[in-house]
């Protein structure tokens, strides 16, 4: 079975109409293009702000979308320049990762760039007027805006209510060579993720740095979850020639919108240190069974602190007598020095050679230890009866030598 198809003129004609309304649609929508660049100026450019005023606080940056447009028939390149700027502040025009003089925008189109100022500390409250201007490349056309930022004193009230520190130990007491460490817990109360700065105040010489509790990593600064808080340590080391007493240290965690202080303070006592020892040098004794032998030695405060009820103990051999005189120092202050003497005893039946006698100067916060070497003699006493006996021998050796001869 044949299939039957159009006739050929029929064919031509639906061709024909196709092509026509093709042409048609694109004619049209060419003309329509031209007909909206033609309502374009030739030239015209518009450089403004998306804001054009603004109320910040002391301290805080600006960062306001700068728009840039072409509203011409003709792409242009745009030059930008800050015009004014307010003393004390530091301005620019920048992009995300750069900054800008100059931008290519196409004909009924526009570019968004940054306008960012930051204040310097001597920037106080009131109105800073920026101005902004853009010209073509060939500075037939210029554009100018303004940007007027408010400065606004910020109330400590409304900064301390963003933040809170609190500590249980404010007040640590110990000597001048030790490390003080205070445990902080900073609270944000901000309803947002926010990094606070870490700094201090502490007198001239001193060591002050922000580390976990029980780690020995230091950092500067501190990231706290909204109104959420976290814990810090305070590392606090005096300098080693403070002297003793009570010593302010200030902590500030702060960001743009909220700040804090907390007051800590450090007693210091001194350092307790001892020494001792004899003048020459020399810790070694003689001495004889049952009799007293003497020895000088001094006892010294090389620290910072007044050392008071200094004792003095001894480890001897058994039997052995050791006594001090005096028996204890009352109180010495740091630097002074004072003499003691020590009596030493051995046994009666100690055997002749050298023996160990510790003494131990103890104080209440510091000791020194004496170790000296005491050597036993024989007793003068039987040294004449050995003399005696062999005088007698030879006496005897001598008459019976004689008596022998006269036979």
């Amino acid at each position: 079975m044949k299939r039957k198809g159009y006739p050929l003129s029929t064919l031509v004609y639906f061709v024909g109409v196709t092509i026509f309304l093709c042409g048609w649609s694109s004619l049209d929508s060419n003309a329509y293009g031209y007909e909206g660049k033609k309502a374009l100026p030739p030239r015209a450019i518009v450089v403004a702000p998306e804001y054009t005023g603004v109320v910040v606080g002391e301290g805080e940056d600006v960062s306001v979308d700068l728009i840039v447009r072409n509203r011409g028939r003709s792409d242009e390149d745009i030059n930008l320049t800050l015009a004014s700027v307010p003393k004390g502040w530091e301005a620019r025009i920048k992009t995300y990762s750069f900054d800008v003089t100059g931008v290519h925008v196409a004909s009924d189109s526009s570019k968004t760039l940054t306008f960012k100022a930051e204040p310097g500390k001597e920037v106080g409250p009131g109105k800073y007027k920026f101005l902004i201007k853009g010209s073509t490349k060939d500075g037939k056309l210029t554009s100018s805006s303004q940007v007027i930022v408010t400065v606004k004193k910020k109330g400590k009230e409304k900064e301390s209510d963003g933040v809170e520190i609190s500590t249980s130990y404010p007040v640590l007491e110990g000597p001048t060579d030790a490390k003080f460490e205070f445990s902080l817990e900073v609270k944000n109360k901000l309803d947002k993720d926010t990094i606070f700065n870490l700094g201090y105040e502490a007198p001239k010489e001193w060591e002050v740095r922000f580390k976990p509790a029980y780690e020995e990593k230091y950092f500067s600064s501190l990231r706290i979850k909204a109104n959420q808080s976290a814990t810090m340590a305070v590392e606090v080391k005096p300098y080693l020639l403070a002297e003793p007493g009570k010593y302010p240290v200030q902590i500030k965690v702060g960001s743009s919108e909220a700040k804090a202080e907390a007051k800590l303070s450090v007693v210091l006592t001194g350092t307790y240190k001892l020494d001792a020892g004899t003048p020459d040098g020399l810790l070694s004794l003689n001495a004889f069974q049952g009799k007293q032998a003497n020895l000088s030695f001094y006892v010294k405060n090389t620290g910072s602190a007044t050392q008071s009820n200094i004792k003095f103990l001894s480890f001897k051999p058994e039997n052995w007598k050791v006594e001090f005189k005096p028996e204890k120092i009352e109180t010495l202050a740091p630097g002074e020095l004072k003499q003691v003497e020590v009596s030493i005893t051995p046994a009666d039946q100690a055997l002749v050679g050298d023996y160990s006698v510790t003494l131990n100067v103890k104080g209440e916060k510091a000791s020194k230890q004496l170790e000296l070497r005491t050597t036993v003699k024989a007793s003068t006493a039987w040294g004449g009866i050995g003399i005696g006996i062999i005088l007698l021998v030879v006496a005897g050796l001598v008459g019976l030598f004689f008596g022998l001869g006269r036979r």
